[in-house]
């Protein structure tokens, strides 16, 4: 079995005439993977949703690992992401956006901000891989 943490393997397959595929990794259900009409059918997930998913998911599992470590409590956790994508080819994202919603009885503002500067810094790889290729800008408010 290979250690996930050294090395990541999916696999994608066409399933239709036009752009949708079927992603898998190991034995976890299969994602659908799409393109808006006319290229596609808009039945599944584009590559840039999923890359915004995958980053809010990276920095949620950061932040709530470490505010975990720091006794604090942690209810719930949202975080929305907006990509603004760029005018010319390739159309990535030029600026994305968090927006974090946290419920905690005890996190404070400052133990926010130390987490994600360390996700952002050191612990969220695909912020990572993001760095230098888009601006990240988050935003947070605290519920009680």
């Amino acid at each position: 079995m290979t250690d996930k943490s050294k090395e990541l393997k999916s696999t994608i397959r066409l399933v239709n005439d036009k752009l949708l595929f079927k992603g898998t990794v190991g034995d976890n259900t299969p994602v659908s993977i799409d393109y808006i009409p006319p290229l596609g059918d808009d039945m599944g997930y584009t590559s840039l949703e999923l890359l915004l998913l995958s980053l809010s998911s990276c920095l949620g599992s950061a932040m709530l690992t470490f505010l975990r470590r720091m006794h604090r409590t942690i209810t719930s956790l949202e975080i929305q992401a907006k990509g603004l994508r760029k005018e010319e080819h390739p159309t990535g994202f030029s600026n994305i956006y968090l927006d974090i919603q946290i419920t905690s009885p005890d996190a404070a503002e400052q133990d926010v901000n130390k987490v994600i500067g360390l996700a952002e810094e050191k612990y969220c790889p695909v912020w990572s891989m993001i760095k230098g290729n888009a601006t990240v800008e988050t935003r947070f408010t605290i519920s009680r």
